[in-house]
């Protein structure tokens, strides 16, 4: 082909490419939906087995179970048959800070009895409010725990709460935990909602140590910043942060909202929102 001929039929095809329809990368959502079991606590303390038949009725697939409220009256079996019964699966459950001092083992059974993959401390003692020490002693304690945690399936993780974001003698304690935990050992549940009224970013953590957080709670922070509302009616950017998370669809993800003024209501409001949200 002479260069002329080739030059003609390049810019040719060029321009019929501009015309061509853009290629647009298909969007994803979640193919789980999960409810954090605080957002239905007063309905839960009612009647376990019928609020856990209305969540799942609702559409929802998971839930993360409350070992720090026992379980609502419930032994694990009870709650084991309840799950199998409206077909709910319990990726986690929320443990109090002291489960890791004593009797764990119990714990990690229980928490293989009912299918849970994470066992997580929302918060911890009123002493990590004021001591960078307290906050060493209790990552200590955590790599511990977490290391006959792995030997036995489970993985140990930290939620974050608003008050772990503020400086102790100009440092803040959750970064300390982070620097002091073994990724091996221990990973993290990020709060978006949390996250944020605490004053820090969620998709900042979430882009700088994304290999540490393997459970998520979605939670829209409302206006003024100070607390949480229905999903779509506040301001975090739950589409960034969903599209931000790596393999999102092998990580549990909870709808979680503390107080709202109808919890069965907002629950399937907010199931109905991000079900549907594309990222």
């Amino acid at each position: 082909m002479k260069r002329r001929d080739f030059v003609q039929a390049f810019s040719a095809t060029f321009a019929g490419a501009a015309f061509l329809p853009r290629i647009v990368a298909p969007k994803d959502h979640l193919w789980r939906v999960g409810l954090e079991l605080y957002s239905v606590r007063n309905a839960m303390k009612a009647d376990p087995e019928r609020t856990l038949a209305a969540v799942r009725s609702m559409g929802y697939d998971d839930v993360e179970l409350l070992w720090s409220f026992d379980n609502f009256g419930r032994t694990p079996q009870q709650v084991h048959t309840t799950l199998k019964h409206e077909g709910l699966k319990t990726p986690s459950g929320h443990i109090a800070p002291e489960a890791l001092l004593a009797d764990w083992e119990t714990s990690l059974a229980n928490a293989k009895l009912v299918g849970h993959q994470y066992l997580i401390v929302p918060s911890l003692p009123d002493e990590t409010k004021t001591s960078l020490d307290a906050w060493r002693r209790w990552a200590d304690r955590f790599n511990a725990a977490g290391d006959l945690a792995r030997r036995a399936g489970i993985w140990l993780a930290l939620h974050n709460e608003p008050e772990m974001m503020k400086p102790i003698t100009g440092t803040i304690p959750y970064e300390l935990f982070m620097e002091r935990t073994d990724p091996s050992r221990v990973r993290l549940q990020l709060d978006f909602g949390n996250m944020e009224v605490g004053g820090g970013s969620p998709m900042r953590y979430l882009g700088e140590h994304h290999d540490r957080y393997y459970s998520f709670h979605v939670k829209d922070v409302g206006d003024g910043g100070k607390h949480d509302t229905e999903l779509g009616a506040g301001h975090t950017n739950l589409h960034a942060l969903l599209a931000a998370i790596p393999d999102i669809q092998k990580k549990p993800c909870y709808v979680e909202q503390e107080n709202p003024k109808d919890e069965l209501v907002s629950a399937r409001q907010n199931y109905e929102y991000l079900k549907k949200l594309e990222f």
